[in-house]
C-alpha cells in the first residue's frame, strides 16, 4: 500500500549528493522518472541544472521591460504637463513642449523604474524574503553552502509515493535520503 506525503506530513525527501555530476544525473533520473516538483541546492551553479529543473528566466526581462517603459513615460509626461500645460514658460522662443530637453530626465526615470522593477521582480519571483524554509530542518543540509548537492523532490508531486520515491533516489547513488519535516 503506496503511502502518501499528506499522510505523514512531509514536505518532501532530498538526496544528498557528493559532486554536481551526481546531481545532474540524479535530476535527469528523477525527470524522466516523471517528477516535476523537486528542486536542487548547489554550492555554486551547475550547468545544464537550471535545464533539466525546466527554471525559467522568461519573466523577470518582461518585468524590467515594462518598468522601463512606464518610468520613461511617466517621465515625459510629467515633463510635458509641466512645461506645456500647468507652467507654459517661454525661453528663448523655443516651443513649450521641447521633446529635446525632456531627454536626459525621461532616460534617468526609465533607468531609475527599469532597475527598480528588476529588484522588486526578482524578490517576487523568487519568493523572497523566506525567512523560513523547510529544507533547513535537514541537519545535513547546512553543507549545501560549502560541498554538497541536495535534490529535493516535493510531496505536492503527483508521482510522490514515500516508499517508491525514497528507494528511486536511493538507486541514484544518494550519500543520504532525508524527509523533510515541513
Amino acid at each position: 500500500m503506496a503511502i502518501a506525503a499528506s499522510d505523514v506530513g512531509l514536505y518532501g525527501l532530498m538526496a544528498e549528493f557528493e559532486d554536481g555530476e551526481a546531481l545532474l544525473r540524479a535530476a535527469r533520473a528523477a525527470r524522466e522518472q516523471g517528477y516535476r516538483r523537486m528542486e536542487a541546492y548547489t554550492p555554486f551553479p551547475v550547468e545544464g541544472l537550471p535545464e533539466v529543473l525546466s527554471v525559467r528566466g522568461r519573466r523577470l526581462p518582461l518585468i524590467v521591460l515594462g518598468g522601463g517603459l512606464v518610468g520613461g513615460a511617466t517621465g515625459l509626461l510629467l515633463q510635458w504637463y509641466a512645461a506645456a500645460v500647468n507652467y507654459p514658460f517661454n525661453v528663448g522662443g523655443r516651443p513649450h513642449a521641447s521633446w529635446p530637453a525632456f531627454i536626459p530626465v525621461t532616460f534617468e526615470l526609465t533607468i531609475l523604474v527599469a532597475a527598480l522593477s528588476a529588484v522588486l521582480g526578482m524578490f517576487a519571483l523568487n519568493g523572497l524574503p523566506q525567512p523560513y524554509h523547510p529544507v533547513f530542518n535537514v541537519a545535513e543540509f547546512s553543507a549545501a553552502s560549502r560541498d554538497r548537492f541536495f535534490l529535493c523532490i516535493e510531496a505536492t508531486d503527483p508521482r510522490f509515493d514515500l516508499q517508491e520515491t525514497r528507494a528511486f533516489l536511493e538507486t541514484l547513488g544518494a550519500r543520504g535520503v532525508f524527509e523533510v519535516e515541513p
